[in-house]
C-alpha cells in the first residue's frame, strides 16, 4: 500500500512475548494466525493459552489474506490528530483461517460502497522500516488496475 492510512500522531501498537512472532510475520506482509498443536483451533488475536482445551502448545499458520466482509462501521469523529475522516472499521472473516475474524481498516472503499460479504484482500501500510499492518480493500477483479 503506497498512502498512509493513519497520521504520525497514532501511537504505534504495542508488541509482548505472545504477539511478538505476529508482529514479526506482519513487518515481513504475512498474515498470520496462531493454531493449537493439540486440538487445531485457529486464534487471533495470539493467546498464550488455547481457549478451547487449555493447551500451551500452538504454531504459526499463514493464510492468504482473503476474506469477506462480515460486519462494519463507518467512524465519522477522528481519534488523532490529522486523521481523515470517514473511516471504515471492519470485522473480516478470513479465509483458510479455522473461522478466525479480524478487525481492520477497509480502505479504498467509499463508505457508501460497503456490503455485508463483500470480498476483500489484504494489503499492507508500512508505517515504519519493521512495522506494517494489515488493511482490507474491495477484491480487484481480475485484469483491473
Amino acid at each position: 500500500m503506497s498512502e498512509r492510512f493513519f497520521p504520525d500522531s497514532m501511537p504505534p501498537p504495542l508488541a509482548d512475548a505472545t504477539t511478538l512472532p505476529w508482529w514479526q510475520a506482519a513487518s515481513e506482509h504475512r498474515l498470520v494466525v496462531q493454531r493449537c498443536t493439540s486440538c487445531e483451533h485457529t486464534r487471533l488475536p495470539p493467546a498464550p493459552i488455547c481457549p478451547e482445551c487449555r493447551s500451551a502448545d500452538s504454531a504459526w499458520k499463514e493464510v492468504p489474506g482473503r476474506g469477506e466482509v462480515y460486519t462494519y462501521t463507518v467512524v465519522h469523529r477522528p481519534i488523532a490528530a490529522g486523521q481523515e475522516l470517514p473511516y471504515v472499521i471492519a470485522v473480516i472473516a478470513l479465509e483458510e483461517a479455522g473461522g478466525v475474524r479480524i478487525i481492520s481498516n477497509l480502505v479504498d472503499v467509499e463508505p457508501d460502497q460497503l456490503e455485508i460479504g463483500m470480498p476483500v484482500e489484504l494489503v499492507w501500510e508500512d508505517m515504519s522500516a519493521d512495522l506494517a499492518l494489515p488493511r482490507f480493500r474491495p477484491t480487484r477483479r481480475q485484469g483491473a488496475p
